[in-house]
This record gives structure tokens, sequence and C-alpha cells, in this order.
């Protein structure tokens, strides 16, 4: 089944073929999860998020107009019922907040007229005593994960969708309705605000 292009997933669908649909739900709620989970306050919530978009997407078939790959356009829909129930869950967020003001002190980058690396990190991360048991480490992992969490939506939605799921620019910028401008900027923040957290805990870990 993972063979089928969009067109014959979506005759099957519409065929209500019950083996297509339950493996479509096996290999992408997974995902769908992640992304709606970056949205909503619990757990119980994304699930719900992820019931509702299945739903939405089994009536919406008609809708699909193949402008975008199949599943980007599943993943839109789950951005957008994720969205609304993050609405009802914080009616005072505003989104466009995310994007105001600095995360990182300009210090700590090159500046423009470097000749080889402009604007990249002036300083590398901290050194890591062993790399690959740090990155497999639970602790490591959780600090992450609740770095992560810690996000301001928006940069969480990006940040998610990229780095986690390893979704395109293009793809990412057409599912969350943004500019690349501006889905460069949260990714450019979420990630510093990972790695800082990361750097105070690996530090904290070296002076042990």
């Amino acid at each position: 089944m993972t063979a089928l292009d969009d067109g014959a997933l979506i005759a099957a669908l519409r065929a209500r073929d019950e083996d297509v649909f339950c493996d479509l739900v096996a290999r992408w709620s997974g995902a769908m999860l992640r992304i709606a989970r970056a949205h909503v306050m619990t757990r119980a919530a994304a699930e719900d998020v992820v019931q509702e978009a299945w739903l939405t997407v089994l009536k919406s078939l008609d809708r699909f107009e193949h402008r975008s790959a199949f599943r980007t356009w599943v993943l839109g829909i789950v951005i957008n019922v994720a969205r609304a129930r993050a609405r009802d869950e914080r009616k005072s967020l505003r989104l466009d907040e995310d994007v105001q003001g600095g995360s990182v002190d300009p210090s700590r980058f090159l500046p423009a007229e470097h000749p080889r690396w402009p604007h990249h990190w002036a300083t590398e991360p901290a050194k890591w005593r062993t790399p690959e048991q740090d990155l497999l480490d639970d602790e490591t992992r959780a600090v992450i994960a609740a770095a992560i969490d810690a996000l301001p939506a928006a940069q969480r939605e990006v940040l998610v969708l990229r780095d986690v799921e390893g979704l395109s620019s293009s793809d990412v910028c057409n599912i969350a309705r943004i500019t690349d401008t501006n889905q460069r900027v949260l990714l450019h923040r979420a990630r510093s605000r990972v790695r800082a957290a990361l750097e105070r805990y690996l530090a904290a870990a070296e002076a042990v």
C-alpha cells in the first residue's frame, strides 16, 4: 500500500477501502500526533485533534486539488484543527507575538561582514563528554522535549514540522500558511532556544 500514489490513495479512500485507510492511519498518525501536540496542552487533546483531523480528511476528499502532496494536505488539516483547539485552550494567545523580540544575544553571532560565515554562531557549542551517549540518553532527550514544549506555539509548530517531521521549508510555509521569511525567523528562534536549553543542561552536567 505504501507504493500507492496520491490519486490511487484518494480513490481508495473515496471507495471506503478499510485496508488502505488503516494503513494510512498506522503510518501517518504518529506525525499527526506530534504536530497536534505542538499546539495543545495534553496528549489526550492531541489525540482528539488527530481523530477530528481524520474525520475532516474523509469528509473533505473532494476538496483536495493536488496543489501539494496528499500527506502535506492532511498535515495542513491537522494544523488547522490543532490551532482551533489551541485557541479554545488559550483564548488570550496571539500567534503574531511569537515573532516579536529576539531570543539570543546578537553578540553570539558573527557580523554581517564576516568573510566566510556572516551571521553564523560566533562560538561552537560546549564540548560534550560523549556525544553519542548524550544524544541517546533519556535525560537529554527529556531536556530537548521540555525545551520544545516551552516554545511559543508558532515556533514549536515550525520546529516540529522541519526538524522532527523533516518537511521542506516550502511544505511548512504551505501547511502553516506563513511566508518563507517568517518560517526562517521562527525556525531560527526555536532552534536557538532549544540549543540554549541543551547547552545549560550539558554545562551543568560537566560541572558535576
